[in-house]
C-alpha cells in the first residue's frame, strides 16, 4: 500500500471537519449513536474509559454520564471546544484532548474501555488507527466501535459523491470499510477475542425529502462541504450533485422515515501471549 502522507492528511482533515457544523449534526440527526454504544460497552463508574475521534463528545459524554473517567481525544479543536461546552452546561467532568487518532498521546493499556463512535472510521490509515486502539486498551478491556457500512444509507451517500470528489490521499483507504465485519476481523482480529457485531439501523426522521436532505448535509456536514468546495468552478457538476443526493435521499425515504445502517463492534483486548511478553 501507498505510504499517507501523514502531515498532510492531518491538516487536510482538521480542516474538513472543522469546515462544518458537525455539533448540529450530532444534536439533531446521530444524538441516539452515542449512548447505544456506552451501553453495547457496558461502561460504567470503576473505568477510565478513551473515546477516540470524540468529535463534540457525542459518546464521550454519555460515558461520563455513568460516572466513568473519560478522554475524549480529537483532531479538531473546534469540535473538542464544543463538546467542553456541552459538557460544563451539563455539569459533566471529562477530559479534552487534541489527539490524532493514528498517534495517541497516551500510555500503553491506558485505559479499560477504547471507544469510537462514527469517529475513527474517517482516519485514513486504518491499520495505524487499529494498532493505537489495540495499544491503548488494558488486556481484559473492551474496544467499542460504531461504524457506518458500505452497504448503508451513509455508505451510498459517500458512494454518490465519490465521483465529484477530489482524489483522496494516496493509500487513504474508504471510511465505510470500518463499518465491514471482514475488515475489522483483518485490522483488529489478532488482538482481540469475543467479537460482537451487529447491523442495526438508526431511525431519521428529520428530513421532508432528499432536497431537503442535501441542503442539510451540503450546509453542515465536513465531507459534503468540501465535495461542494472543489466543485466551485464547476457549476454544472454542482447542479448534478445537487440532483444525485437529492435523489438519493428520495430513494430512501419512506413515509418520512430514512433508516441508516451502522455496525456495532465490540470486542476484548486480547492478552499478550507468552511470545510477545518475553520479547
Amino acid at each position: 500500500m501507498t505510504a499517507i502522507d501523514a502531515h498532510a492528511v492531518t491538516a487536510r482533515h482538521r480542516a474538513l471537519w472543522a469546515s462544518g457544523d458537525y455539533p448540529r449534526i450530532a444534536r439533531d440527526v446521530v444524538a441516539p449513536l452515542g449512548p447505544i454504544l456506552v451501553e453495547a460497552c457496558r461502561i460504567g463508574p470503576h473505568h477510565g474509559v478513551l473515546d477516540v475521534a470524540a468529535g463534540a463528545g457525542n459518546a464521550a459524554r454519555p460515558a461520563a454520564r455513568t460516572g466513568a473517567t473519560v478522554v475524549a481525544s480529537d483532531l479538531v479543536p473546534e469540535l473538542l471546544a464544543a463538546g467542553r461546552a456541552e459538557a460544563e452546561a451539563e455539569g459533566l467532568s471529562l477530559q479534552w484532548e487534541e489527539a490524532d487518532a493514528a498517534a495517541l498521546p497516551f500510555e500503553d493499556a491506558d485505559f479499560d474501555v477504547v471507544m469510537s463512535c462514527i469517529g475513527v472510521m474517517f482516519a485514513p490509515d486504518h491499520r495505524r488507527c487499529a494498532a493505537e486502539l489495540l495499544r491503548t486498551c488494558r488486556p481484559g478491556g473492551r474496544i467499542g466501535l460504531l461504524s457506518w457500512t458500505p452497504e448503508g444509507f451513509i455508505g451510498r451517500m459517500f458512494a454518490t459523491m465519490r465521483p465529484y470528489a477530489p482524489a483522496p490521499p494516496p493509500g487513504a483507504q474508504p471510511p465505510v470499510l470500518w463499518g465491514s465485519e471482514e475488515h475489522l476481523d483483518e485490522i483488529l482480529g489478532t488482538g482481540v477475542t469475543d467479537v460482537a457485531a451487529q447491523r442495526r439501523t438508526l431511525r431519521v426522521e428529520r428530513f421532508a425529502d432528499g432536497a431537503a436532505f442535501r441542503d442539510y448535509f451540503r450546509a453542515h456536514y465536513g465531507p459534503t462541504i468540501g465535495v461542494y468546495a472543489s466543485l466551485a468552478d464547476d457549476p454544472d457538476r454542482a447542479a448534478a450533485l445537487d440532483r444525485d443526493l437529492a435523489a438519493l435521499g428520495d430513494d430512501a425515504l419512506a413515509d418520512g422515515v430514512m433508516e441508516w445502517e451502522y455496525l456495532l463492534w465490540t470486542a476484548t483486548r486480547a492478552q499478550p501471549s507468552a511470545s510477545s511478553q518475553s520479547a
